[in-house]
């Protein structure tokens, strides 16, 4: 019997079945350094727990997205071992802060299969979940990735294509409990614009940028403990290229956006999610923001701000997203459609 696993093919998986993600993974402060050390992250409520307090925290909790990663990352052997690209995210929410001390463990039911035309690979859907030492859900989305057959010859499985929402809705976001931005402050945070500063269709550059450097993101992925081949083994595509893991782009763009949404405190909902080109070493990210939508909250001085989230490579001008044909334009690498909880 062989003893490694070469990870699962597209034809490994079965609509319905759960998997039980290895390896549980205690979150300590270093996760909050480091992730501040690859990404220049200056978020106040994840900076502070003098900060978080005063908004009704018990402290300061590990980051939204460092979360996502540490969730994500127990399920890449896997789902997405053998990925030839993760595709997109969808019904994503945050169910409960991430604080230091806490366990986080993942499953993953497969709600979704298509073989794809040529033969050779296909998508696969999965809801994802991470649970707290005390089985508690943290975190649940869906993403779809597309992976290689192991045998070109293996019949193609029946279609199934799971109905996803759009969007949630504001009444589908959960709010951490506690949190109150009525003792907010807006010069520790940095900037001063409010949940009332901000209308639906406007467009923020976010103006900086940041080369990425090979080391950091391979520095990454070990930390998420991400062990897809296209992000280790430069053998594993033609161009003999590692693919940087969108999950860096993503917490790149997001970490530039402090410059215009310093007040976009906690990631609360993932709409959708698409890694429309890649990204490689010595490309420089930069990124804009459109709001899409606002809410009121239940929450004292908390107001839902939604919003689209880009990013993009080779200096391109910003609020270009798509060509005549509606395709992503080859210099835009993310398309981000979240939920953000601000201070009204």
């Amino acid at each position: 019997m062989a003893k490694t696993n070469p990870g699962r093919f597209f034809e490994d998986y079965r609509i319905g079945e759960t998997i039980s993600h290895a390896v549980p993974r205690t979150v300590s402060g270093g996760e909050r350094a480091l992730y501040h050390a690859l990404y220049p992250a200056r978020h106040a409520l994840y900076s502070s727990d003098e900060f978080a307090r005063d908004c009704g925290l018990d402290g300061a909790p590990i980051d939204d997205l460092a979360a996502f990663h540490l969730v994500f990352g127990k399920t890449v052997p896997d789902v997405s071992l053998n990925a030839v690209a993760n595709l997109g995210y969808a019904e994503g929410r945050w169910l409960k802060p991430v604080y230091p001390g806490d366990t986080l463990r993942s499953t993953s039911q497969v709600i979704g299969l298509k073989q794809n035309s040529n033969g050779k690979s296909g998508v696969v859907w999965v809801r994802t979940k991470g649970m707290n030492q005390n089985d508690e859900v943290v975190l649940d989305y869906i993403r779809w990735v597309m992976v290689r057959k192991r045998d070109l010859d293996a019949p193609a499985p029946d279609t199934l294509i799971p109905e996803l929402k759009p969007a949630l809705e504001a009444s589908d976001l959960v709010i951490p409990e506690g949190l109150d931005f009525g003792r907010y402050d807006f010069t520790l945070a940095g900037e001063r614009h409010r949940w009332g500063d901000y209308a639906v269709g406007e467009k923020i550059d976010h103006v900086d940028g940041v080369t990425v450097e090979e080391a950091e993101h391979m520095m990454a992925t070990r930390l998420w403990q991400n062990t897809a081949k296209v992000h280790f083994d430069a053998t594993n595509r033609p161009d003999g290229k590692r693919l940087i893991y969108g999950g860096h782009v993503i917490s790149m763009a997001r970490t530039l956006s402090f410059n215009g949404l310093a007040n976009a405190q906690m990631i609360v909902g993932l709409n959708a999610g698409a890694h429309a080109n890649p990204c490689f070493s010595g490309d420089t990210i930069r990124a804009w923001s459109e709001v899409l939508d606002k809410a009121e909250t239940s929450a004292p001085g908390v107001g839902a701000i939604r919003l689209r989230l880009v990013a993009t490579k080779h200096g391109a001008a910003p609020f270009a997203l798509k060509g005549e044909d509606g395709k992503y334009l080859p210099e835009v690498m993310l398309d981000l459609d979240y939920w953000a909880l601000m201070p009204v």
